[in-house]
């Protein structure tokens, strides 16, 4: 595990691998999809979570620049303005607009 890595993130990557590892291929399928299934529930409050820390960052008296958020956060520039915005970030969370009534 490297040293930039939480010891929570840590944990979850390691279990990750843990899943690769299995060697018969409907287990490791199940753990997959278990793992999936539960990200799916956990995703919304994960993203919060990084849209309210860049925004506590940014309503400080001097507002943390974007680049230096992108860098504690472990984002890209892009990212933290996408999430800033309520885009989301790269698992495509950028609401749909639904079609005008006409």
């Amino acid at each position: 595990m490297s040293d930039d890595v939480t010891r929570e993130a840590g944990e979850v990557i390691d279990a990750l691998q843990r899943i690769e590892e299995i060697e018969d291929p409907v287990e490791r399928a199940v753990a997959s999809s278990e793992v999936l299934a539960d990200f799916k529930k956990r995703a919304g409050t994960l993203r919060k979570y990084q849209k309210d820390a860049i925004d506590a960052m940014r309503a400080e008296d001097v507002p943390v620049p974007y680049r230096q958020i992108a860098a504690r956060l472990k984002l890209s520039l892009g990212a933290v303005q996408n999430i800033e915005r309520g885009h989301g970030s790269a698992w495509g969370t950028k609401p749909r607009k639904k079609p005008d009534a006409e």
